[in-house]
């Protein structure tokens, strides 16, 4: 089938690579002309394990495409629409402008029985507002949610843990347009469906709620330890220890129960800021007010974390050199976006900390940003000389591979702030280092 990406960030770059990859023929379109440039020399943009592979793959076959040129997308028989939905500046609500240009954009060259898929995260109600003008073109509007994780955004694409399709509907249902779409997005996801992959057909609104409650939903759980983490830590209980207990509970799970400095990206925050802001706004604000004290409790952990830095060094951080492993939101991603990693580092170099960050993907991104803090790539050179060492990132590169007897003969103070809970607390102890966790006595 023959698709079209209009969005060509993290979501189109890997949108498009992967349908390509399973045997689509995708044409990414985007403004801007440095993106578009690079993905056409089969140079991935951003990192994200298995994207380049899949993106060269997909040039040198010819199945694969880029361009600034809207009107490349004529003749594609489904138009994805996968921008960004930024926060608002100065509100907590969605800024739709990017969505609501890339549609208008694209309105002209759609025909009779295309399908326009929106794949970016919206606030409910989105879909119903652009159906209208879609319908026009004699083009249909359905809602297919993205639910990637960085670093493993290839495979979720490629073989998902589930598929929505939020179509036209009647009382419930989907009318006879909607099986249709229906039936289309199955051709476009032939792989996944031919693994059994469940494919729920809905109505718009509630595949826009599917997208937003998840990640409310995991933001939630992840605050929920977090917030056992604080009593924990004024009680010398161990959160680890409580995490592994309540999450034998099969009602319960142990998957995002693990305590540590939060959640960041460029999803989790915004997504249940811009759920609290749309639930406002349709006069239901109480349902979703929790999502307040999540988000805040999350900022909380920020703080935890240069606490226990300023305290461990006596009281103050001035002139001390503070070594911080990571800058990337999370392993496995170049993606600095709200990364609690650089807000812990920015606020100590504010405090008069020397700080010096090394993270194996995301120092050029985070230089760009935070050019004030001291970058260095190779980890042992990071950590020589270092008085405190603050883990904020969990790669494997330190949470697995680092043997703190080899750290100990680099640092100057034996210091150790395990922002993740992800190191081996006998160990490092064992080693001589003084070690903090969050939530663990």
């Amino acid at each position: 089938m023959r698709l079209s990406v209009i969005g060509c960030g993290y979501l189109g770059a890997v949108h498009a690579a992967a349908m390509a990859s399973i045997g689509h023929e995708v044409v990414g379109i985007d403004v801007d002309e440095r993106k578009i440039t690079s993905l056409s020399k089969g140079d991935a943009p951003f990192f994200e394990p298995g994207l380049q592979e899949i993106l060269t793959e997909g040039i040198s076959s010819g199945r694969l495409s880029f361009t600034t040129d809207m009107s490349a997308a004529q003749g594609a028989k489904v138009h994805f629409i996968g921008v960004g939905t930024p926060q608002q500046a100065g509100g907590y609500a969605a800024d739709l402008t990017y969505v609501n240009a890339a549609v208008d954009g694209l309105l002209p060259y759609l025909s009779e029985g295309d399908l326009v898929a929106g794949k970016s995260t919206v606030p409910v109600g989105t879909a119903a507002n652009l159906a209208g003008r879609v319908a026009e073109t004699g083009a249909t509007l359905v809602w297919n949610p993205e639910f990637l994780r960085e670093g493993w955004a290839v495979q979720d694409t490629v073989d998902p843990d589930r598929l929505v399709a939020g179509v036209p509907s009647e009382d419930g249902h989907p009318t006879t347009e909607g099986e249709r779409c229906a039936d289309v997005l199955r051709e476009v996801y032939h792989t996944a469906i031919a693994k059994d992959t469940p494919f729920i057909v809905t109505d718009y609104a509630t595949a826009e709620l599917v997208k937003v409650s998840a990640n409310a939903f995991l933001a939630t759980k992840i605050s929920f330890i977090n917030a056992m983490a604080e009593i924990a830590e004024v009680t010398g209980a161990d959160v680890t220890t409580l995490a592994d207990a309540i999450g034998h509970d099969a009602r319960i799970g142990r998957k995002f129960l693990g305590a540590g400095i939060g959640f960041g990206g460029g999803c989790l925050p915004k997504d249940i800021r811009a759920f609290s802001a749309r639930a406002e706004e349709l006069g239901k604000g109480e349902s979703v007010a929790f999502l307040r004290e999540v988000d805040a409790i999350n900022l909380r952990r920020r703080d935890r974390a240069v606490d226990l830095a300023v305290t461990a060094l006596g009281g103050t951080v001035y002139n001390k050199n503070v070594t911080v492993l990571g800058a990337a939101f999370k392993p496995h991603s170049d993606d600095i976006r709200d990364s609690p990693a650089l807000d812990v580092a920015v606020r100590l170099h504010g405090l008069g900390a020397k700080v010096t960050v090394t993270d194996p993907a995301a120092i050029e991104n985070a230089r760009r940003i935070h050019p004030q803090l001291d970058y260095v790539e190779d980890r042992d050179q990071a950590l020589t000389g270092a008085d405190a060492v603050i883990v904020v990132t969990e790669w494997d590169e330190w949470r697995r591979d680092l043997d703190p007897a080899h750290a100990a003969t680099l640092v100057t103070g034996k210091i150790v702030i395990d922002g993740r809970n992800c190191l081996d607390a006998t160990a490092w102890r064992s080693a001589g280092f003084e070690y903090h966790g969050m939530g663990r006595p």
